[in-house]
């Protein structure tokens, strides 16, 4: 450019090459332009073309998340379910357990009074018998020596009235 606008004396044709070397210059700058825009459209299209790709793998991680989650929730159900079923047999059990228990609470409270009814007539006849015993014992032992069978104050009082001889009564 400095040589177009230099000074008028060359020929006509070195003015025209000074011409064709801006205008060159000026195309070459064009053409680095359109070069620079089909390069920044080119990057622009590869971005564009790299968000699709990374758009579609998030939807697709997304999908796959919630398939996961879907599958997770279909399993816990069926757990709940057979939690719930095993709870149910197990509650029913415990059911029938606490009657059997009540029905044997019921037989130990019965079976108790008549061991105790039981027990009391045993005493009384071991005391029946007891007295019964002692008082044949105590009728032999008086006809064979009034003194061997003292037994306490009924014996006492027996001894005396039988020896009236031997206590004088005042």
């Amino acid at each position: 450019m400095a040589s177009s606008s230099g000074s008028g004396s060359g020929s006509g044709s070195g003015s025209s090459g000074s011409l064709s070397a801006a205008t060159a210059a000026l195309a070459a700058a064009a053409g680095s332009e359109e070069e620079l825009r089909a390069l920044m459209e080119q990057r622009r299209a590869k971005r564009m073309l790299s968000n699709r790709e990374s758009a579609r793998r998030s939807r697709m991680r997304k999908q796959r998340h919630l398939d996961e989650l879907t599958a997770q929730a279909a399993q816990l159900r069926r757990e709940n379910a057979h939690v719930a079923t095993a709870l149910g047999l197990t509650t029913q059990g415990l059911l029938a357990v606490d009657a059997e228990n009540a029905v044997l609470r019921t037989q130990a409270a019965e079976l108790a009074a008549r061991l105790h009814s039981l027990n009391d007539i045993l005493a009384c006849m071991n005391t029946t018998n007891a007295a019964a015993a002692v008082s044949v014992a105590a009728v032999s032992l008086a006809a064979a020596d009034p003194f061997l069978a003292f037994d306490g104050a009924n014996a006492f009082d027996d001894l005396l009235r039988s020896c009236p001889e031997m206590f004088p009564l005042c």
